[in-house]
């Protein structure tokens, strides 16, 4: 349902309290600033007066042919490369340093920025090089970008929330250590929007992040600027976190990949906030957004490659397995056209149509996926969420008395909003979630089909602080199902995506989501990604069978 603007029933702001944190804020900005260096930094006659434009080209015109080249690789040839002396840790990062620094310049991507950090780094491992004649590491001098709520010793972490702008963390998240023990290199760390729980970007720190693909639209949230540096190839892959579409949604918005894999396998703390998720229904997973399905393997391989279950017993001990790549006549595939509650846009539309003619062409098995349970999922989600009557949350946001931003007010009162739940009514729910799981595990088996092909999204990047309905991903979120997003080589197009004005609305949630898509003309480049899902624990099927599915659709 659409929630009234008026409706904060427990009103954490506080404007006094905020104007003390009002130097805070522009001490953190300006440093965010200074990280921008002089010899990366584009130049400000380069910088587009204008939205509405595709500005992801724009860095290539600082850059040589060999940074360019350089950056168009994928990670799993970088690594490669870089391994074999091809190129040296410091002149990837500089190329890299290059388009992250013109990223954060064109579309405001970036929350920190230390790039002497990373250089320093860069130097130190081909030092390491020459020395020993080997890498230290499955990636070995890689540029990876971190979404900010991840903590960092000795960096300030806080999640998007003003109270926690001077919170210097004390250790280390256990997914980024091992990246960088692999011989990752970072130096940047991206945006998300205040609460971690809007398909958008918007905090009161460093307000919003624009879509590269058309800057007048969002970049999807809450891995809000790992959607945007991935699209302007700023980093070789980036690692965002997922618990209603935080991955899925700026990959697809983007127009890029990204892996929400199954829960427990990758390690989740520290990271920022430490308490308000608490609940189970729905967990959330880190996971990475790339260039490539090579790319999403690579990361897997690294992180459940260092058995991470040894340190962490919340994790389950499964080794990452090799998997051949299916042939196209092996693949079977159901297409969800509409979970029945809020029906895609026709862009989107138009690119589930295209995958299914392009499948069917090329031998796989292609059938219609009737949803199970669509709308009581998003429910049950929305439900997790606000479990404990918001009280995690309005602690936090109470912490500055920050003003709150617009889609923060809608996702408060979403599922039982200030009401919270009791025992009984989240055991239900999670008793819910494990019916609805062996239910839809067991219509694959009937159909006998592998993977669903879906929206991520009902439709292409919406404008800013408007998107309501994360049904198509967050029901993924509670069964746990993994999913890859994937482009399909198609954008919105005003002569071929037309709104379609003769629909009448089911409900008033798709009434006011179909109403976004009021002027294909405001839409126009929107990259159309979709969503592959795959069996639980099944991860390393689902990214091969992505692999061959991107190919055969972009075709």
């Amino acid at each position: 349902m659409t929630i009234p603007e008026n409706s904060l029933e427990k009103d954490p702001q506080n404007p006094e309290l905020y104007a003390t944190f009002i130097p805070k804020v522009k001490k953190y900005k300006k440093e965010l600033q200074d990280g921008i260096l002089k010899e990366f930094k584009l130049p400000e006659e380069l910088i587009p007066k204008k939205n509405g434009i595709d500005v992801t080209s724009i860095p290539e015109k600082i850059m040589t042919k060999k940074e360019i080249e350089l950056t168009d690789l994928k990670a799993v040839d970088l690594v490669k490369a870089i391994a074999s002396g091809v190129y040296s840790s410091v002149e990837v990062f500089k190329a890299y340093a290059k388009r992250a620094t013109a990223a954060h310049q064109l579309t405001n991507c970036a929350m920190q920025m230390f790039v002497k950090e990373g250089l320093k780094r860069a130097e130190e491992l081909d030092e390491y090089f020459q020395k020993n004649g080997k890498t230290v590491g499955p990636l070995h001098g890689v540029p990876v970008s971190l979404k900010e709520h991840y903590d960092i010793k000795g960096k300030v972490t806080h999640g998007g929330y003003v109270g926690l702008i001077e919170n210097i963390s004390t250790e280390t998240n256990d997914c980024v250590q091992i990246l960088y023990n692999a011989g990752a290199v970072f130096y940047i760390r991206t945006t998300e929007p205040q609460m971690l729980m809007h398909l958008c970007s918007k905090n009161n720190i460093t307000g919003l992040a624009k879509n590269p693909r058309n800057t007048n639209l969002t970049t999807g949230g809450s891995s809000s600027g790992e959607g945007a540096i991935a699209a302007m190839k700023g980093s070789a892959f980036g690692v965002g976190s997922d618990i209603g579409g935080s991955i899925r949604s700026p990959a697809a918005f983007c127009g890029v990949w990204g892996l929400r894999p199954t829960q427990k396998r990758i390690p989740m703390t520290p990271m920022v906030p430490h308490s308000n998720k608490l609940q189970e229904t729905v967990n959330c997973v880190l996971g990475p957004m790339a260039r490539s399905a090579q790319d999403l393997e690579l990361f897997m391989k690294v992180e459940v490659g260092a058995k991470p279950w040894e340190k962490d017993a919340t994790l389950v001990p499964l080794p990452w397995r090799d998997v051949p790549l299916p042939e196209p006549s092996q693949l079977k595939v159901a297409i969800c056209y509409d979970d029945g509650y809020v029906k895609p846009t026709p862009p989107i539309i138009r690119g589930l149509e295209h995958a299914a003619k392009r499948l069917s062409e090329t031998g796989a098995k292609v059938i219609k996926w009737e949803p199970i349970n669509a709308r009581e999922c998003a429910l049950a989600a929305s439900n997790a969420y606000n479990a404990d009557g918001n009280k995690g949350q309005l602690d936090l946001l109470g912490l500055s008395g920050e003003p709150i931003v617009k889609l923060s007010q809608y996702q408060l009162n979403v599922g039982c909003g200030f009401d919270g739940q009791s025992v009984v009514e989240y055991q239900k729910d999670a008793g819910f979630r494990d019916q609805t799981r062996n239910k839809v595990l067991e219509q694959m088996k009937a159909l006998d089909i592998d993977f669903i092909i879906s929206p991520s999204y009902v439709s292409v990047a919406p404008l800013p602080e408007t998107c309501h309905y994360w049904g198509y991903t967050s029901m993924w979120n509670i069964l746990d199902f993994p999913n890859v997003v994937f482009p399909t080589g198609l954008s919105c197009d005003v002569k071929l995506d037309n709104p379609d004005t003769s629909y009448v609305a089911r409900n008033e949630m798709e009434n006011y989501e179909y109403k976004l898509y009021n002027d294909a003309s405001l839409f126009q480049g929107a990259p159309i990604n979709l969503q592959l899902t795959g069996r639980r624990w099944f991860d390393e099927e689902l990214i091969k069978a992505s692999q061959v599915i991107e190919e055969i659709v972009r075709a």
